[in-house]
């Protein structure tokens, strides 16, 4: 359930002390209407990093097949783009220019799935200490945004980052073991995440 936090209607870009202060307290926000709300599930998504990692069979498959060549923060502006190109969205200039420029600051992230045809998937989020906070993926192939977040999990093991935001669970992210922890519990997992 959506838990919401404030609202700010009249913000070009969000600043980019506001964005890292609201993820350090478990804050993030979505655009509807024009408007910016901020919101703190009661109950989070998070995706294991250790062994409890489940990558599906077919999956498995698909990625010994090397469909894509895998790309970190070479086009994060048309990522976003990809993942705000759907019917329904949260993501308006205001989201896309903060985030941008959180990437041009080394906060925001992007892992890219490319072929002969172009960018074809991916997701984005930010990062902050030992945690990455997962904003959206998208995919114009089969399998796109889950290989990019296979290699996005792998790069996290190797960071030693120690917590995967999803924000909330859904089905598709259950398939890798997501789970969804209540409110006071995530607050812990984070506290510890992004101690620096």
């Amino acid at each position: 359930m959506r838990a919401l936090y404030r609202e700010n209607t009249a913000v070009e870009k969000i600043p980019t002390e506001v964005l890292l202060g609201a993820y350090m307290e478990g804050v993030f926000p979505m655009s509807e209407d024009g408007k910016i709300y901020w919101f703190q599930p009661k109950e989070r998504g998070v995706i294991p990093l250790d062994d409890r990692f489940h990558i599906p069979r077919g999956l498995r498959r698909s990625i010994k097949k090397r469909p894509f060549e895998v790309r970190f923060d070479t086009s994060f502006q048309e990522v976003m783009e990809g993942c705000r190109d759907r019917e329904e969205t949260w993501i308006d200039p205001v989201i896309m220019e903060s985030y941008c420029e959180l990437f041009k600051q080394g906060f925001a992230h992007s892992v890219e799935c490319w072929d002969e045809e172009g960018l074809q998937g991916g997701l984005y989020g930010v990062r902050l200490g030992r945690a990455f906070f997962g904003e959206s993926m998208f995919s114009r192939k089969t399998d796109a945004s889950k290989i990019a977040m296979v290699n996005l999990v792998e790069w996290l093991r190797e960071e030693r980052v120690i917590l995967l935001d999803t924000q909330w669970m859904t089905d598709h992210l259950r398939t890798f073991g997501g789970y969804e922890v209540p409110q006071a519990e995530y607050r812990q997992m984070l506290a510890e995440a992004v101690e620096i």
